[in-house]
């Protein structure tokens, strides 16, 4: 069985998806749609600059569903098979798009109030969020306990979990992990303690917009790593919960291992998801579609059900 995985995060860099849009009527459409939606052009953003611009959260989110669904619908031209799809953080709005639950023009329109609402919110209660190589998820959960202001964020995989924190704990969350065995502890280049209270005001913001969205029913099936669940409805509620609960990345994908997924697509810029598969299911068959040359050998290695690739 096949699923596909959206990323929250990727390589602000340069020229992300414009390789896509030189190559493809479909992809350059979907940024051009996006450019009408968001009230500027993403593609000369993306293509030009500055990278200050583009790493900023409200630029990069809206970015990179725009990558995503411009690969996702280049791969569905090429006849792209899969049975369900879940993203990471910001890829669930991707991944509730690839299954047909929401719109590509309202995901757009959510993620620029998503991305604009967060920054507003981490201006206004500074946080960071620290990835913590080297202890399971139980051990980090209790340090988090037993510290003010620190929270499970992502559950990445094995011996990887993030957690968002205030500032001013940071250092002492640092030594008590370290004291615990932690092999390293690395602060994230990000703007703030996403997926933790500390942005409470972010979910307030979004959840106007919301309830205005215009939902239907996945299919195929979508699994949230927000609740775990295979979710069919409720999406509105989900999302805003979403952003102050922690993606359960690693308990997503071990669920579709026991239930007999075995094949994972990564559809948009990057390879982190990859990775993490690889190391959360070691059998399972992984790889990522981000570019041109990724995007045709997905097709030509069984992701494609019709059309000249599959043959």
């Amino acid at each position: 069985m096949k699923a596909l995985l959206f990323p929250g995060q990727g390589s602000q860099a340069m020229g992300m998806g414009c390789d896509l849009c030189d190559a493809s009527a479909v992809a350059h459409a979907t940024f051009d749609e996006a450019s009408e939606v968001l009230g500027y052009d993403l593609t000369g953003v993306c293509r030009r600059g500055p990278l200050e611009e583009l790493a900023r959260t409200e630029v990069t989110q809206p970015a990179l569903l725009t990558h995503s669904v411009a690969a996702l619908r280049m791969l569905q031209e090429g006849g792209l098979e899969f049975d369900a799809a879940l993203g990471h953080s910001l890829g669930e709005y991707s991944a509730l798009v690839a299954t047909g639950a929401l719109g590509f023009r309202d995901a757009v329109a959510l993620v620029k109030v998503r991305g604009e609402a967060m920054a507003a919110a981490a201006a206004a209660h500074p946080g960071l969020m620290l990835a913590v190589l080297g202890l399971d998820a139980d051990t980090v959960g209790e340090l988090c306990r037993s510290i003010d202001s620190v929270w499970p964020a992502n559950f990445n995989g094995p011996g990887q979990v993030v957690v968002s924190c205030a500032v001013d704990v940071a250092p002492a969350f640092e030594e008590a992990a370290k004291a615990a065995g932690a092999r390293r502890v690395v602060r994230l280049a990000v703007s703030g303690a996403f997926h933790s209270p500390l942005v409470a005001a972010a979910a307030e913001a979004l959840h106007g917009p919301l309830q205005a969205t215009t939902w239907a029913t996945p299919e195929p099936d979508f699994l949230s790593t927000c609740s775990g669940e295979y979710e069919r409805d409720g999406f509105a509620a989900l999302l805003e919960r979403q952003l102050v609960s922690p993606v359960r990345f690693e308990q997503s994908v071990r669920r579709l291992a026991a239930e007999g997924y075995n094949a994972y697509l990564e559809v948009g810029p990057g390879a982190v998801l990859t990775g993490l598969v690889k190391r959360i299911d070691r059998e399972a068959d992984a790889a990522s579609a981000g570019d041109i040359g990724a995007l045709a050998a997905a097709l030509a290695g069984g992701w494609a059900t019709t059309g000249e690739a599959h043959r």
